[in-house]
Parts: structure tokens; C-alpha cells; sequence
């Protein structure tokens, strides 16, 4: 081998331990997300590195959260509290990626996803009229259509129940959601036929269940501590989980809100200490960290490398292994990955 031609091991072994961030600002995507800056929560978008962040919404009337961003990257769809305590009322909205022609869907809305041709948004509706910051405040799935306006209910609507974090697969023909204390089950991730009544028990513990692009993994918060994935056949009629993958791991801090990149490449998360909130700041609830309208103090976003699997432990990786690309610890929270549209 001539001097200084560098073996494939080599190479590989030199990408390996490049610092993550580096990889990441060569990215084409960027990630949006919710913090809590100026006593009001706004959505903020920004490179894939944390970079350049951009604030989409700058509503000091209404605090915003849970961006979701359309298959094509053009839209975003979002949910924003009104008013403060329990008379607050949590909207359903969409507007483009700029942050343009913002329209209301529905009130007592909650946990929007889109559907794989970007035609649909789907979202569940609250419990009582009165306000409850909880996740699992919901009942039932809706389907709202973004060409006609009009709203239809899932088939099996009345027998959905304290479902929350509900996404669809690839091919559109499940959701993936967490579901506590409703429908016969203490706490779970379930399979919902998205335009059937099937229901299938995963029998995974944790929550906040997402498919990768694909449609063959799924990454979910195994416990406050831990974010796994692993394999799934969603073309089967009976999918079941495949083996863990554990990816990360944190000892000393909570981390939640797994979300894909658009290629399946990296893994995003919520990090941040325990804890319930500090209600006296406006437009926030008491309950914990992790849920969304919680003022979580400290709580950044973070990413790995979801090509190798084996566990990441945060407390002892390396700048090579993972990435906090946002440092402000502004309640960081519910990150969502995408390419721009046109891009």
C-alpha cells in the first residue's frame, strides 16, 4: 500500500470517529421542535446540527407544540393551547413550513400524525371539555382531510380510549400508540388497524411508539431512562416485535421523544432531568417532564446513529457517538426531523 492511502477499515474506522455533529451538519434535513422561550412555547425549526434556529409561530396568545411535519416536507401540523389551568383549549392546526397560511382543524384536539401520502391528518379528541394536561386525556381517532375539509371518525372510534402518541406506518395499513388505563389495558403500545377494528398488544413496556420511514422498525421510550427499537413487519396481517436494539441509555437523566431522520440514519430525543414543572410560568402545567405544556428546565435535544446497534450509554459516550444539538435547555422538546420540501 503506498503512504498515506488510507484502508477501508481505515476509512471506516476515521467516519466512525468523526465528531456526530460534523456528519450531521452535512445533512440535507432539518428538525423542528418546541421550547419555551420568552414565557410563551413557540415551534422552532433548525438544521440538523442545531443550527440556525428559526421561530415559526411567535404567538404570545397561544403556546404551540408537537410539530409534525408532512411525508413531503411542505406542511406542518402542530396542536396550541389557549388560556391557562383547565380552561385552557388545546387547537389542532396546519400551516406550511415557513410558518405561512396557518389554519385552525378542530378544537380539543390533540396528538396529530400524518398519513404516509400526506392527504390526511389524523388526531384524537379529548376527554372532557375541561382541560387535563396528561397525555392520555383522549378518546377516540379522527380523520381530517385536507383537500375536502371534512372529518371522519376511525371505525373502531368507540372503542378507542386514553390512546396518545399515534403514528402510521409506511404502507398506512397500521398506527403504532400508546394506550393507558383504557380499553382493558393497564399500559401498553398497541397496534390499530388504521381502516379497521383489529387491535394487536405489542407487549413492549414503555410508551410514545414511532415507525421508522420505512415502516420497519420501531423506536419507543422502553423506560425514563432508556430508548429502544427493533423490527417489525407491518405488511403481515399479525406483525409481532423482533429483537431490541437498545440505542441509548441514561443513568442520570430522563430521555424521551425518539423520532427518525428521514432516512433512517440517526435517532433524535428529548434529555433532561426529572421533574413536574413550574407552574408559575404561563402557559404551563404541573405533571411530568416529559409531557408536553410541562416546563421542563434543562430538557435539550439530542441525537445518535441508528446504524449500529448495541447501546449507547450518554453518560459515557463520546462526541463521536451522539450530538446535544440544542444546549439552551429552553424545554426542548418533541423534535421532528424533514427534508424541505423540494429539497
Amino acid at each position: 500500500m503506498f503512504a498515506g492511502v488510507l484502508s477501508l477499515a481505515q476509512l471506516a474506522a476515521a467516519a466512525e470517529s468523526e465528531p456526530l455533529r460534523d456528519q450531521l451538519k452535512a445533512l440535507p434535513y432539518k428538525i423542528a421542535s418546541e421550547s419555551y422561550v420568552n414565557s410563551n412555547w413557540d415551534i422552532f425549526v433548525m438544521n440538523a446540527d442545531g443550527s440556525n434556529p428559526v421561530n415559526l409561530t411567535k404567538t404570545p396568545d397561544l403556546n404551540e407544540h408537537y410539530p409534525q411535519i408532512s411525508p413531503d416536507g411542505s406542511r406542518m401540523c402542530f396542536v396550541a393551547d389557549k388560556g391557562e389551568g383547565r380552561d385552557a383549549i388545546r387547537s389542532l392546526y396546519v400551516m406550511d413550513i415557513d410558518g405561512s397560511n396557518r389554519k385552525k382543524i378542530a378544537d380539543y384536539a390533540r396528538e396529530p400524525f400524518w398519513s404516509p401520502d400526506g392527504k390526511v391528518i389524523g388526531y384524537l379528541d379529548q376527554e372532557y371539555p375541561k382541560f387535563d394536561v396528561v397525555d392520555y386525556y383522549t378518546k377516540g381517532m379522527n380523520y381530517y382531510d385536507l383537500a375536502t375539509g371534512t372529518i371522519t371518525p376511525h371505525p373502531n372510534y368507540t372503542n378507542l380510549h386514553h390512546l396518545y402518541n399515534p403514528n402510521f406506518c409506511a404502507n398506512g395499513k397500521w398506527i403504532v400508540s400508546t394506550v393507558h388505563a383504557g380499553m382493558g389495558y393497564d399500559h401498553t403500545i398497541l397496534l390499530i388497524e388504521a381502516h379497521g377494528t383489529n387491535i394487536i398488544d405489542l407487549k413492549i413496556p414503555g410508551c410514545r411508539p414511532r415507525f421508522s420511514p420505512d415502516g420497519h422498525q420501531v423506536a419507543w421510550g422502553a423506560s425514563d431512562n432508556e430508548i429502544a427499537s427493533g423490527p417489525i413487519d407491518t405488511d403481515s396481517d399479525h406483525p409481532q416485535m423482533g429483537q431490541w436494539h437498545v440505542r441509548i441509555k441514561d443513568a442520570k437523566n430522563k430521555i424521551y421523544h425518539a423520532r427518525w431522520s428521514p432516512d433512517g440514519q440517526f435517532l433524535s430525543f428529548s434529555r433532561g432531568p426529572d421533574g413536574e414543572g413550574d407552574i408559575t410560568k404561563p402557559g404551563t402545567f404541573q405533571a411530568a417532564c416529559e409531557i408536553m405544556g410541562v416546563y421542563a428546565m434543562g430538557w435539550n435535544i439530542g441525537v445518535v446513529s441508528a446504524k449500529n446497534t448495541g447501546t449507547n450509554d450518554l453518560e459515557a459516550g463520546t462526541a463521536a457517538d451522539f450530538s446535544m444539538i440544542t444546549t439552551n435547555g429552553l424545554s426542548n422538546k418533541e423534535s421532528a426531523w424533514f427534508r424541505p420540501h423540494g429539497q
